[in-house]
């Protein structure tokens, strides 16, 4: 276990992965205040949340090891954009835009024509990885290309979910929404080494709700059980 250096936490954190650590009337497990970041309003939390994270950022921005040890995780993509974006904007350097290249499989077909593109303009298409070799035996394309995408996305925040298996030097845990899946809320907390290392800010359901302490534990007993008898 990642904190194995810490044991007090890693009792803890079996509590929380096998749904034992008591609930309160809500159903709700109160957090440590020691995890807490409280919540005063949404930018003033978010802003507390990424020093924390990100402390210093002007100054090791470019350190790779000190920018990949750490991360913001919450539950979902919509809420991990905002975030990214939010942090790219405290970057000193100027921005930069990188688009993508498209080109011709044949080189007599390297010339200058009117766009005959279009087609799919407001409508839901697959975007793949690179290289795409888009071929079609439809009239209306009927010269072959290669796209070449630069498919990078920011990473100050992930979601809980593609965190499983990262082990990080400090983990900012933000639940603008609750967890919705078994053992979310242990894999969120569990990315650490060291309780000293986690920080949780919880946004309240509700403007007058003021509870930024605790949390749903989603567990399901049955696949505990399940996984266990595949072992014992």
């Amino acid at each position: 276990m990642r904190g194995k250096k810490d044991p007090g936490f890693c009792v803890y954190l079996m509590r929380i992965g096998n749904g034992q650590e008591k609930t309160n009337n809500c159903n709700k497990i109160e957090i440590p205040n020691n995890f807490i970041i409280p919540f005063t309003d949404e930018i003033e939390s978010l802003n507390i949340l990424f020093n924390v994270t990100y402390p210093n950022l002007r100054t090791f921005y470019c350190n790779p090891s000190f920018m990949f040890s750490r991360i913001i995780l919450t539950t979902k993509n919509d809420f991990v954009d905002e975030i990214n974006d939010m942090l790219i904007h405290r970057f000193p350097d100027d921005a930069t835009v990188y688009t993508t290249i498209d080109e011709t499989t044949e080189p007599n077909d390297q010339c200058q024509f009117d766009d005959f593109f279009g087609d799919f303009k407001d409508k839901h298409v697959f975007i793949p990885k690179i290289p795409l070799l888009v071929a079609s035996q439809d009239e209306k394309l009927p010269v072959s290309f290669k796209r070449i995408q630069f498919p990078i996305i920011l990473c100050f925040s992930m979601t809980i979910n593609k965190a499983q298996g990262q082990t990080l030097d400090f983990v900012g845990i933000y639940l603008c929404e609750s967890v919705f899946s078994h053992g979310q809320l242990y894999v969120a907390l569990s990315r650490a080494k060291c309780s000293n290392n986690v920080k949780i800010l919880i946004r309240p359901p509700t403007a007058q709700d003021t509870d930024g302490h605790s949390a749903y534990n989603v567990v399901y007993d049955e696949i505990i059980r399940k996984a266990l008898s595949l072992y014992f």
